[in-house]
């Protein structure tokens, strides 16, 4: 990995993930096996009903996670031993788990690109066994990424370039924060405060000091020349800890003029910013940034537009998706053989018919279809294969001039085919973004950004 932050993906391997699972995908498992049906050639898709909150588009994000996890989705000894002390399976079913390896093959959405109900954003093509397996861990991290980036994206939205860092790893699950991490820098965040995220996805990093630092000090003023003695004068100073305009006064004292940033974390930011705007500048620091964080959103980001603001720290909303901690994805049967076997043959479309929650049979395909202004105005779900897109804007893109196909190869025979960096995801979000409609970036709640339909004239609802 370089010195700032480009490595393009983990750079140790992860354990194994075959039991980041729910029990009954196993006992489902063994009954398949008894009833024959697990060799049959079975087509899953991963969907959104509904889009959270009213929001008018979704973020595909945990692609990259997912290849890694199912890279690593095998069942060892030690597991196979837990499974038959616990009683959790028969015999011939360990005996299946022991020689697991995932041979099938998974199409999905590129990674940064932008979803909406209905739109099959992962599909995993496989016998019932091999595929049934993977529910749990699918939707485990597509469902938080995918949150993380739609959330993360509306802030970036409401920043209107003005920087933004991610720093909520004390406001989740530890490793769920590393993800996050990830999930934001796709969505156009800057960087992180995590530095596992640096160090597993290349995500830049950054930070100075907290509050702790300044009250360790025997006053402000040390505690800033003792900060400016490690870190340079370009450092960020924490200015809130007794009295902001005091704390200005001492770092610019402190570090002269060429201060690179304050950060101020409570009060009413837009009044203090304002404040410590002029003060900097009536001191000579005209070139010092001021950075908001604390309690933030994409509606306060967006409520801080006029104020002479640099950037944003973002936290506790990001991890949670700003209200919508899950994506509300699904996993569900869409098409399977008539017999056993996991090869060629005629697959017939199944779908659930429960009121409330009904399915769509059939293995789809997905292509965005474009307005003669440039805009997308249809997610259009067919069941006629249809070619890979090179992304969003691509002019040697393959397709109909007036739209853009969404699915692409990830996983061919089990072996994994669409690994990419991290930086691709990042310039696809953005390009897919520019792709959608103006009103969509509005934070006010709405329909979906586009309808999505399936075949020529239905609805996806």
């Amino acid at each position: 990995m370089s010195a700032n932050g480009a490595s393009l993906g983990n750079t140790a391997p992860l354990p194994h993930t075959a039991l980041l699972t729910d029990h009954y995908e196993l006992t489902m498992l063994q009954a398949a096996l008894h009833s024959g049906a697990a060799d049959r050639r079975s087509v899953f898709e991963v969907f959104a009903r509904h889009l959270p909150h009213g929001r008018r588009y979704g973020v595909v994000a945990g692609t990259g996670r997912l290849l890694d996890a199912l890279e690593q989705f095998r069942f060892d000894p030690d597991e196979l031993e837990f499974l038959r002390e616990s009683r959790i399976v028969d015999d011939a079913t360990l005996s299946f788990l022991a020689s697991y390896r995932f041979t099938g093959d998974i199409w999905g959405y590129a990674e940064g690109d932008v979803y909406f109900p209905g739109s099959p954003i992962v599909v995993v093509e496989g016998t019932f066994a091999e595929a049934v397996l993977l529910e749990t861990v699918v939707l485990s991290i597509l469902n938080h990424d995918c949150a993380v980036a739609s959330a993360a994206s509306r802030m970036v939205t409401a920043a209107a370039g003005r920087s933004l860092i991610e720093m909520g790893s004390r406001r989740t699950h530890e490793a769920a924060a590393v993800a996050a991490a990830r999930a934001a820098y796709i969505a156009g965040f800057g960087s992180t405060s995590n530095l596992a995220a640096r160090l597993m996805y290349g995500v830049p990093s950054s930070g100075t000091a907290a509050h702790a630092f300044t009250l360790v000090h025997d006053s402000e003023k040390d505690a800033f020349a003792a900060q400016v003695s490690a870190l340079g004068s370009a450092t960020t100073l924490l200015v809130d800890t007794y009295d902001v305009a005091a704390a200005v006064r001492s770092a610019v004292s402190v570090a002269g003029p060429s201060l690179g940033a304050v950060r101020v974390d409570s009060g009413d930011l837009a009044a203090v910013a304002f404040a410590v705007r002029s003060q900097l500048d009536s001191l000579g620091a005209t070139s010092t940034r001021v950075i908001l964080t604390g309690d933030l959103d994409e509606y306060s980001i967006a409520g801080l537009a006029v104020a002479p603001v640099d950037g944003y720290g973002v936290g506790t909303s990001l991890v949670t998706g700003s209200g919508a901690p899950t994506a509300a994805l699904v996993y569900k049967l869409v098409a399977r053989s008539s017999g056993s076997g996991g090869g060629p043959g005629e697959l017939l479309p199944v779908a659930k018919r429960s009121v409330g929650k009904p399915g769509r049979g059939g293995r789809k395909w997905a292509v965005r279809e474009m307005g003669p202004d440039g805009f997308a105005v249809t997610e259009r779900i067919v069941l006629e294969p249809v070619a890979a897109d090179a992304g969003p804007g691509d002019p040697s893109a393959p397709g109909s001039a007036s739209g853009r196909p969404l699915l692409r190869e990830l996983v061919r025979d089990g072996v994994i085919v669409g690994r990419e960096p991290l930086a691709t995801a990042r310039s696809r979000h953005a390009a897919a973004l520019a792709e959608l409609p103006p009103y969509t970036l509005q934070l006010s709640r709405g329909y979906p950004a586009i309808p999505t339909r399936f075949g020529r004239d239905a609805e996806v609802g």
